[in-house]
């Protein structure tokens, strides 16, 4: 009797690649396992019960024990070790294979990886996976980005993993290259923005409010039964209720207010500025962890800093009220954002992604996921090449209807010396974005004064150049 071969292969058993492994064995596709690390092949074999896993000890093994052509996943750290175990599969593999890079790979080298193999006859798509160990074993959102024919071939059982709503499976084919892991790198830093902007209602309600952390855990509780419904804001209320297994506190008061990054975030401002998008949310939040990292600086610096001399006073719910609008503003723009990074992008990378699919799809098992999300889908569904989010009616108008909000909630923020990055770069977001007249000839005119870097005129074509009286010297 031929020996057994699985439908898939799974390369990378930490937690990630064992719940993802045992979610497809649960939904009826058979896969092998892999991992350099024998401890993780062990818990596989440990864990699998009935399922159709194998744990194998060797990347030949692990071949071998495909069906072909044969479809690898691979969900190892970013960066040099994605190449190493491609080198180690290349001689192994034979035409038409697919492997699938379902970590946060950098959408540059998805696309320098994909080209390379393509000169193999074999297939290599970036997709990314967003909900954590959870999302993993129960139902993730999944971006799946590259040739078409390849995802058709993979389109079952990556609708069968994933998170549904309403029956639609979170995930669908996004387009060309590197998209997966593009959009996957927009969605982490829409993550980083709404992180930051949630913080800050956090240290306001904390400071300024003087809210226990039961009452902070009850706001956010309450949040999340209206319209501002995430994923995010229901674990911020479950953090607030967390013992601390070490002493008598709450854990949230025992963790160093001094948080690290991956980069993902970095990476988002960083193309954002390439192609010349403002993303000013992402860009504060991405700049607030470097901060946060300064802990012994900041620590010496409250010594020698002076803030506001008098104490803001203001009423507990009147806080709350003004921070619920606030943060849904800025959350908004902060997905305007993002979503504006994508659609040019999209443009410039020839991904050609649909704006409305992909909002559709981050409403179920991703970190992001949001009861907004089903207005965003909406209004691209209605509008598909809509400039900016902002300026779809329906989101037109809840932004109106909280902005006042926003703007005295910054007010208070500054007269209490709070810093609130992300919330000021949202207004002011705003606020640029609707002005029809912007100070940018001064720029303009400064720039070609100390430059000769011309300027154009708002009364006629061209390109123009003045001799400015320059002070000689």
């Amino acid at each position: 009797m031929a020996e057994e071969k699985y439908d898939f292969g799974m390369i990378g058993l930490g937690t990630m690649g064992r719940n993802l492994v045992f979610n497809m064995a649960d939904h009826g596709f058979s896969v092998s396992g892999f991992d350099q690390d024998g401890k993780q092949v062990d818990f596989l074999e440990k864990e699998r019960g009935e399922r159709k896993v194998l744990g194998t000890r060797s990347p030949k093994e692990f071949v071998e024990s495909l069906k072909q052509p044969r479809v690898i996943m691979l969900l190892v750290p970013a960066g040099k070790i994605v190449d190493a175990v491609i080198d180690e599969l290349k001689p192994l593999l034979t035409d038409e294979d697919l492997i699938m890079d379902c970590g946060n790979s950098h959408y540059t080298d998805t696309d320098a990886r994909t080209l390379a193999l393509a000169k193999h006859n074999m297939h290599f798509m970036g997709v990314g996976i967003s909900g954590g160990e959870q999302g993993a074993r129960f139902g993730p959102s999944i971006m799946p980005g590259g040739n078409k024919s390849a995802y058709d071939r993979i389109a079952p059982m990556l609708q069968a993993v994933s998170a549904k709503v309403g029956n639609e499976p979170c995930v669908t084919y996004l387009g060309t290259g590197s998209s997966g892991h593009y959009v996957k790198m927009v969605h982490n830093g829409i993550e980083y923005g709404l992180m930051q902007l949630i913080s800050e209602t956090y240290q306001l309600l904390k400071e300024l409010g003087g809210l226990t952390n039961d009452e902070l855990q009850q706001v956010y509780t309450n949040w999340n039964n209206g319209r501002l419904q995430s994923f995010l804001i229901s674990i911020t209320a479950d953090v607030f209720k967390q013992q601390d297994d070490l002493t008598n506190n709450r854990l949230i008061d025992m963790i160093l207010d001094s948080a690290g990054q991956k980069g993902t975030g970095a990476w988002t401002s960083e193309d954002a500025m390439a192609l010349q998008v403002p993303i000013p949310v992402i860009d504060a939040a991405v700049t607030a962890r470097n901060l946060s990292g300064l802990k012994d600086v900041r620590v010496a610096a409250q010594q020698k800093l002076k803030g506001p001399a008098n104490a803001v006073k203001v009423e507990k719910q009147e806080l709350i009220n003004l921070l619920e609008q606030a943060l849904y503003f800025a959350t908004i723009t902060t997905y305007a954002q993002g979503m504006a990074l994508l659609q040019r992008a999209s443009k410039e990378y020839n991904y050609g992604l649909n704006l409305a699919d992909i909002a559709k799809i981050w409403r179920g098992g991703c970190i992001i996921r949001a009861s907004l999300l089903e207005q965003i889908s909406a209004a691209y569904s209605q509008q598909p090449d809509i400039a900016n989010l902002m300026l779809s009616e329906g989101i037109a108008a809840e932004l109106a209807g909280s902005q006042a909000g926003i703007r005295e909630l910054i007010g208070i923020a500054a007269e209490g010396g709070i810093p609130v990055p992300g919330i000021m770069a949202s207004l002011a977001y705003y606020d640029t974005y609707r002005h029809a007249w912007l100070p940018a000839n001064l720029l303009q005119a400064q720039r070609d004064y100390f430059g000769a870097h011309t300027y154009k005129r708002n009364d006629r074509e061209g390109v123009f150049h003045s001799h400015w009286n320059q002070k000689e010297g």
